[in-house]
């Protein structure tokens, strides 16, 4: 049935109105998801691809970790390492950290900030198909030839005379598709925050998730462009002779170290701000205690710039400048400052609160402990020193995974733990996410912490064999069990995340009586996220709208009593 809407003479209408002529056609579930520019059903596809390459991630490490468990192994042959060692890299940067991040942002930002939808969804949706191509082309290249000139196909080796299949031409395809897919999420999230926050909703007002969001994706549009363009010329020197990179031809294959690094260095510093905002909304929450917002915030705005200035702290034994050194290990040792600031805000608010524990919370405190001896392992071989003695090492391996795995895996599984009833309208299990907990945490360090031996005694990262003279086997044993029960704990923890779906409870919309907008919405929420939008007028809207209620329910029993007939 059709239906008009007449206006007096005085009053034309602002814009069209939208008419129906007849109720919608069925859609299926996944045609819908396919075909939405909704900023919910890309994040939750986003995510859903994130844990999902988690698990290839971790299966693949495992493989590498039963190749080096004991010496002159022949498990694997040494190209079949090489390509899993590739594969490995960019599946847990490009598409595990990446679109966790991306994903997260993209889904509870615009509903914290009081937005019914995203500034341009179309844009955002063809960013979407972007990554699943790329994602796709990475591993149906093993149907032919898959990357196999390391994480970073650093030049000379990666060029046509030392890699003369096609694999390093899948790397750059695929990693070009995916950073310029979430480019595109990112840039639409951006014009979001800066043109749909609700009424009142200024920038002193948002939550710390929200300023993350701002400064990840202001991060994110500057570093992407010169990923894609290092690429670029990456592949004009393979294809085309050019001479960006080679050196024979003038050209410098250092560039193309200070062009990727400085990504890289930008996407460490991007996973550590999302994660470390996201562990401080659930520290806010169950504690009931606000975090310092203004020392929090400017923290990571300087652990932003800071950190990826820092990239040169990967080429400390590469042949550039001791000003370049020394830049870079300033870089480093400053990042302590706003760090520790943002850990110690962290851990004395949990300590000195009384709480209820959680998954949420139980991830969240996993992704600090394992993150700060990372971080502190981090800063230690920023020394140029100490990065002469032990670069290229697996202590320098162990160090980047504790970061990693504590801000990327735990801290993911904190986030989505935290807003898993928002999305889903169930509540997470809580007896299988404390045993996925216990295996994962047990897991890793099993698996991180003896490879800080190993890296010690000199066993070099990227080779696929060792032997029986050298001092590694009981590093390596014990690595090796600890990934099997890591990949066990992390196949149970997002098992968990699937089950629980089907499950009751069902979830209300404010399940721990947050303090940010995104409680006000139904779990899961409608197409367009709120009915009503209520005006911000504090940096807690939902506890002023609680007590609002509280107050006009105490009025109207007042009202109602004075009525009552007197006896």
């Amino acid at each position: 049935m059709s239906r008009t809407t007449s206006y007096p003479q005085t009053m034309p209408p602002t814009r069209p109105e939208v008419s129906s002529t007849g109720p919608q056609e069925e859609r299926s579930r996944w045609a819908a998801l396919a075909s939405s520019a909704d900023h919910k059903d890309i994040s939750r596809i986003l995510i859903c691809s994130a844990f999902g390459s988690l698990f290839l991630a971790a299966l693949e490490l495992l493989l590498m970790r039963v190749q080096l468990a004991v010496p002159s192994n022949v498990f694997l042959k040494g190209v079949t390492f090489d390509r899993l060692l590739s594969v490995y890299g960019e599946t847990a940067i490009f598409l595990v950290a990446l679109p966790l991040i991306i994903g997260l942002l993209y889904y509870v930002v615009p509903l914290q900030i009081g937005a019914r939808t995203t500034s341009i969804p179309r844009v955002g949706q063809i960013g979407l198909w972007l990554f699943i191509f790329g994602g796709i082309l990475l591993y149906a290249s093993f149907l032919f030839t898959p990357p196999e000139a390391g994480i970073n196909p650093l030049p000379p080796f990666s060029d046509a005379t030392f890699a003369p299949n096609n694999g390093v031409d899948v790397w750059i395809g695929s990693t070009g598709l995916i950073t310029l897919g979430l480019l595109l999420i990112s840039i639409d999230l951006l014009t979001t925050l800066h043109n749909l926050r609700a009424p009142g909703m200024a920038w002193r007002r948002a939550p710390l998730f929200t300023w993350a969001s701002a400064i990840v994706t202001w991060l994110f549009v500057v570093i992407a462009p010169i990923f894609l363009a290092a690429i670029t010329m990456l592949l004009i020197d393979r294809l085309y002779d050019g001479g960006f990179f080679a050196g024979d031809s003038g050209g410098s294959p250092i560039l193309w170290q200070h062009l990727t690094y400085l990504f890289f260095t930008g996407v460490y510093m991007s996973v550590s701000i999302t994660f470390l905002a996201a562990i401080g909304e659930i520290v806010q929450t169950f504690t009931g205690r606000e975090l310092p917002r203004k020392a929090i915030v400017w923290s990571m705005v300087a652990i932003a710039i800071v950190g990826t200035l820092a990239w040169t702290q990967n080429m400390l034994t590469a042949p550039i400048g001791s000003g370049w050194k020394y830049f870079g290990m300033l870089m480093s040792l400053a990042l302590i400052v706003p760090f520790g600031l943002i850990f110690y805000n962290l851990i004395s608010t949990v300590s000195q609160s009384d709480f209820h524990m959680r998954a949420p919370l139980r991830f969240a405190l996993g992704a600090l402990s394992l993150a700060s001896i990372g971080l502190a392992a981090e800063i230690a071989q920023s020394t140029i020193a100490v990065a002469t003695q032990l670069s290229q090492t697996y202590d320098a391996w162990a160090s980047t995974h504790f970061a990693l795995v504590g801000f990327v895996v735990f801290g993911g599984f904190a986030a989505v733990s935290y807003w898993y009833p928002k999305m889903t309208g169930h509540e997470l299990n809580e007896d299988r996410a404390m045993k996925s907990f216990g295996l994962m945490f047990a897991g890793a360090i099993i698996a991180i912490l003896p490879l800080f031996g190993a890296g010690v005694a000199g066993q070099v990262t990227d080779s696929y064999r060792w032997f029986s003279g050298e001092d590694f086997g009981v590093f390596n044993a014990i690595a090796a069990v600890g990934t099997l029960i890591l990949f066990v704990g992390i196949i149970l923890a997002v098992g968990n995340l699937i089950k629980s779906r089907s499950e009751e409870p069902v979830a209300t919309p404010d399940p721990y009586r947050g303090d940010s907008l995104e409680w006000l919405a139904l779990s899961p929420p409608p197409a367009h996220n709120f009915d009503v939008l209520p005006d911000v007028r504090s940096t807690r809207p939902m506890r002023d709208i609680r007590e609002a209620v509280t107050r006009r329910d105490s009025v109207d029993a007042e009202a109602g009593s004075a009525a009552q007939p007197v006896a």
